[in-house]
């Protein structure tokens, strides 16, 4: 998928490309801090790098959870991110009439886990001519999303890549399979959703929980198997994160994990 995004750095490191960021827009301050630190890390470690953000948050347990400060007011906060760093932003979509909207504003269309299946809305993501990037539903197989990324190619989009992010295991538990990633990546690039991976959904506060001590874990043994990009949500202080604070990493943690990560990956290639 990187080669397709004339605006990412280090394309020929042959490092993993990081996708990092908070959950959801809280606020432009937020936003460039969080970027610019980011990148400060890439640049130090080769490493090429999409700033993340989510615009809106559709798919809440409770309907007091937050969702948005407003979506035009957080795709122009993503434009800013990615004008003022010269770096590519993604963002989530969850209806067909968000493709074109956020394809305005970003360079990659995320599809959100459970929203892989939807047809009509990979073929609209398809058509903006975006990067498009598949989450594999917690309910598939690797050997689904073949299908997946099949809707996007056969809609003369070429630019697309899974993001694997672990399977249901009971009702309040996530567990990846990393046999996965090798079989997906005969589809398209494979980015490992670490934070998401590690998410502990379905609790009885209707908040998901998260066992953040283990993005390093999980983390390492995805770049080890072979995946060509690692997904990280992180926020300066998650614990007051409006989104999906339990799971995310502090952002003061992320150049030791990148560090090492780095290492995972030059003793592999």
């Amino acid at each position: 998928m990187i080669q397709y995004l004339d605006n990412i750095q280090h394309k020929d490191s042959k490092n993993f490309f990081l996708i990092a960021g908070p959950c959801i827009i809280e606020g432009e301050d937020m936003a460039l801090r969080i970027a610019e630190k980011v990148i400060e890390l890439t640049n130090k470690y080769n490493i090429p790098y999409i700033f993340k953000g989510s615009f809106k948050k559709a798919n809440r347990s409770r309907v007091d959870s937050f969702t948005s400060i407003g979506e035009e007011k957080s795709l122009e906060i993503l434009k800013k991110v990615g004008e003022t760093f010269n770096i590519p932003t993604t963002t989530d979509i969850h209806e067909n009439e968000h493709a074109a909207l956020a394809a305005q504003y970003v360079d990659v269309l995320q599809i959100p886990a459970f929203l892989v299946r939807q047809t009509d809305l990979l073929i609209a993501a398809a058509k903006t001519g975006k990067c498009v990037s598949l989450k594999k539903g917690q309910f598939l197989s690797p050997e689904s999303m073949k299908f997946a990324v099949q809707k996007v190619t056969d809609s003369d989009n070429p630019k697309v890549a899974i993001i694997e992010r672990g399977n249901s295991f009971g009702y309040t538990d996530l567990i990846v399979d990393y046999r996965g990633i090798p079989t997906m990546r005969a589809y398209a690039p494979v980015i490992l959703d670490v934070t998401h991976s590690l998410q502990q959904p379905n609790q009885s506060s209707g908040v998901t929980g998260g066992r953040p001590d283990l993005i390093e874990t999980v983390a390492k043994a995805g770049i080890a198997v072979g995946a060509d990009g690692i997904f990280i949500e992180t926020h300066p202080t998650p614990e007051t994160a409006l989104s999906d604070g339990a799971n995310m990493l502090r952002l003061d943690l992320l150049e030791d994990l990148l560090q090492k990560l780095t290492r995972v990956r030059e003793s592999i290639l």
